[in-house]
């Protein structure tokens, strides 16, 4: 699954087009490395995206085969290993 899709899917960012323009902004990496929104992810990958409010580092557990989940259901997909909120100032 592409990373714009798996961004969108997973509800970490809300919709597709926002998700593989904030890849191509270069606020996202996966397992250390700058990643673009096509490239393609697997189980154990890990994601960090460090947007203008929030920095998040998550490891793929699985990837969704639906176009959707539901939210409750996202811990079965991600695991989430860092959270920082940002502030301004």
């Amino acid at each position: 699954m592409r990373l714009d899709k798996f961004l969108k899917v997973t509800q970490l960012i809300k919709r597709r087009a926002v998700a593989k323009e904030t890849a191509d902004e270069n606020a996202v990496m996966v397992n250390g490395r700058t990643a673009k929104p096509s490239i393609h992810l697997k189980s154990g990958d890990i994601i960090e995206i460090d947007m203008w409010n929030f920095y998040k580092k998550i490891r793929i557990i699985q990837l969704p085969s639906a176009n959707s989940i539901p939210k409750n259901k996202t811990d079965e997909y991600i695991e989430t290993l860092e959270y920082k909120k940002k502030t301004a100032g």
